[in-house]
């Protein structure tokens, strides 16, 4: 039992990027907050094309 437990290989070689998890937490905030901007600037225009339609121009 404790000759299979010598035999397994141990990986110390792989590099760890102490930044990658910071780096990859503002991209998806960003992405995020971009795609929510461009949902606002959408509704807002939705909603200003319909104010324009329902305004009485013969004022």
């Amino acid at each position: 039992m404790a000759e299979d437990k010598s035999d397994i290989d141990v990986d110390d070689d792989f590099e760890t990027d102490g930044e990658a998890p910071e780096t990859v937490e503002p991209v998806v905030s960003k992405t995020n907050l971009t795609k929510r901007r461009l949902i606002d600037n959408m509704l807002e225009e939705r909603r200003l094309k319909r104010q324009i339609s329902e305004y009485d121009f013969d004022l």
